[in-house]
């Protein structure tokens, strides 16, 4: 009987330890719940995060503007809400965040004093670092030297904000963008005038008009598009890509994009002011570039399509080297369309004032060169020569046999390396292939499903350690940031940024997470990432271009609307000045434009002390994935200010 009585006893205060246990357990959860849910709720709508972030404070004016920032309200009011407005009034002052770490890290950049970046001089509104006039200069202007990429010597490095010209307004929405935008913002006539006839742009009061004209475009460039889809297939997915050579204003890409066809424009900066400046504000994919002496800033096989209409580029010189260039940078099966002279030089000649004789000769020399390559000419028609590369090498080794210059470059010869590389006088070699109908290198699925089919690099092996696997999993990882983005910024949802920059793209995977949404991508693969994967970025429908982030990018200032940089500054704190790179940063980003940065806390909270004195609020926030997980994401808004008036 006392036995019985003992084993009661005993089993009672069990019952009643595990009762208290799991109660005092409880408890601890349900307050760690509540208190992680009242101090990390992701804002429903927009004026909640940038609340938040302390941005719903009155404007003042600061000493960097000379306006205040109701000239940015009253120009999207005067857009008739076809142009997207500031989603928030911005502080002028920077603000102090109250952000507490899960893991009580001892934040000790918090207390710094916070460095204020002065505006930089007027006429450097239009800064481009590694494209300056007065720097180029000082090369050689053979083979157009003097217009590549010369960036600036260490005592040239510029610490200060580049100022927005007076009366900057926030740029049009797009596809109103596409054919207007202010003049406030590229007060440039010159464009207008010179090119009056050809219906490049026009002034129309306070903004400029884009008719969808051109020097090669008599009916404009959607009609002239019209024609060369009546000669290749444009419109069934399979040409996604295309690069066009000394652009313009980039109405050509402009209107590809009806299409579902993105291209890479570039022109250089150069006597006809500010023709990327207008693509980019316009809101299509454009960047300061020229072929000269070294290669394009692309991997090899990237582009289904490249343009030339009265480019401009020598073709015909060097032994064809710059169609040598185009054949590298073109997939196999692409296709390169020339339109204007010496194409139809027997109708023309006349009104190009050159004689027919130094025509044909051009037309011949461009012949020999495209045969050399082992193009195949697919129709000449009109004002239209068009001919396509190869799927393959294996007839072109045999023709080599005869023609053997240019010959077939050897295998030490880096078909996707071109940062700074020069270019070389002979074929890039195709991937093998087994029979004369088999893709080198593996076939592209059409778009839209490439953009997430796994990429023939990936397939093959080319990107050490990615197989397919890794590329699914990469996927869903951009499919919940996106998700989660789009509930602390829902603005990317909504049309609000429509240039958008990743500087550290990897895999392309947030360029195919948006895809749906009305933006584009440049993806930049910097030079000193662990994996080159541009080449597979390309295989993806998608564009972008190698970068080394410790110098200036091609880009006039104010020309994206959205930043992504995700652990890019942990790739470069040994390397460059991290207050340079957040500098180039705010020269890029319009005003009122956003950044998304990903890294460590300690990283994190150096870059806000420094973007603190560049006049940005921001906020550091969980990942995506809750407060555990070390990673953090620093959400940023630039301030909205102007230069003075001269």
């Amino acid at each position: 009987m006392t036995k019985e009585n003992t084993s009661h006893h005993h089993a009672e205060a069990k019952r009643k330890r595990l009762i208290w246990i799991l109660c005092v357990s409880g408890f601890c959860i349900l307050s760690y719940v509540l208190g992680s849910w009242q101090t990390n709720t992701v804002p429903s709508s927009s004026s909640a995060v940038y609340k938040r972030m302390g941005c719903d404070e009155t404007k003042t004016q600061t000493k960097l503007s000379s306006s205040s920032s109701s000239s940015s309200s009253s120009a999207a009011a005067d857009n008739d809400d076809d142009n997207i407005s500031s989603s928030s009034s911005l502080s002028s002052e920077p603000v102090e965040l109250d952000f507490e770490s899960h893991h009580k890290l001892e934040l000790k950049q918090k207390n710094q004093t916070i460095k204020y970046f002065e505006p930089c001089d007027m006429s450097l509104s239009e800064y481009t670092p590694c494209e300056d006039r007065e720097r180029g200069r000082r090369f050689d202007r053979n083979m157009m030297k003097y217009r590549e990429r010369h960036c600036p010597s260490k005592d040239e490095l510029l610490y200060c904000l580049i100022p927005p010209p007076p009366n900057y307004k926030i740029p049009f929405r797009w596809p109103q963008s596409r054919d207007y935008a202010w003049y406030d913002n590229i007060p440039h006539k010159e464009l207008s005038i010179e090119k009056a006839i050809q219906n490049w742009i026009q002034v129309e009061g306070e903004r400029f008009r884009f008719p969808g004209g051109g020097t090669g475009f008599p009916r404009g460039a959607d009609a002239y598009i019209d024609d060369i889809s009546r000669l290749i297939p444009l419109t069934d997915g399979a040409v996604r890509t295309a690069i066009d050579t000394g652009c313009g204003v980039a109405s050509f890409g402009a209107y590809l994009l009806k299409r579902d066809i993105l291209a890479m424009s570039f022109a250089p900066r150069d006597t006809h002011e500010a023709q990327v400046q207008f693509a980019l504000e316009r809101g299509v994919p454009a960047i300061i570039g020229i072929m000269g002496s070294i290669r394009l800033p692309y991997p090899a096989r990237a582009f289904d399509l490249a343009h030339c209409s009265r480019c401009l580029i020598p073709w015909f010189q060097n032994d064809g080297l710059y169609l040598t260039e185009v054949d590298r940078v073109l997939r196999p099966g692409g296709y390169w369309i020339l339109s204007g002279p010496p194409i139809n030089w027997k109708q023309h000649w006349k009104g190009w004032e050159r004689s027919q004789e130094d025509l044909k000769q051009e037309q011949d020399s461009i012949e020999n060169a495209a045969r050399s390559l082992c193009w195949k000419k697919v129709t000449e028609k009109g004002d239209f020569s068009i001919w396509q590369k190869p799927i393959n090498h294996i007839e072109c080794k045999k023709l080599k046999r005869v023609l053997k210059s240019p010959p077939i470059c050897t295998k030490a010869v880096q078909p996707d390396s071109a940062w700074y590389k020069e270019l070389e006088s002979c074929v890039t070699p195709l991937p093998e292939a087994k029979s004369p109908d088999e893709f080198a290198g593996g076939a592209l699925e059409d778009w839209p499903d490439r953009a997430f089919a796994v990429p023939p690099r990936i397939i093959q092996g080319a990107i050490p350690e990615i197989n397919a696997e890794k590329f699914r999993k990469d996927n869903e990882v951009w499919k919940d940031r996106v998700a989660y983005y789009t509930q602390i910024m829902p603005e990317l949802s909504r049309g609000r940024f429509r240039n958008i920059m990743d500087m550290n793209a990897y895999l392309g995977g947030f360029a195919a997470a948006i895809v749906k949404y009305p933006s584009w991508v440049m993806n930049v693969v910097p030079v000193d990432a662990e994996k080159q994967t541009l080449g597979v970025i390309y295989e993806r429908g998608f564009v972008g271009t190698y970068q080394d982030w410790c110098e200036g990018f091609s880009t006039y200032p104010r020309t994206y609307d959205l930043i992504h940089a995700g652990g890019l500054f942990s790739i470069y704190e040994n390397r460059c000045d991290v207050t340079l790179i957040l500098l180039e940063m705010d020269r890029i980003l319009r005003p009122e434009g956003t950044v998304v940065f990903r890294d460590t806390v300690e990283m994190l909270t150096k870059i806000q002390s420094i973007t603190n004195g560049m006049k940005w609020t921001s906020r550091i926030m969980d990942h995506e994935k809750g407060p555990f997980i070390p990673e953090k994401i620093l959400l940023a808004v630039k301030s909205y200010w102007t230069g003075p008036s001269s």
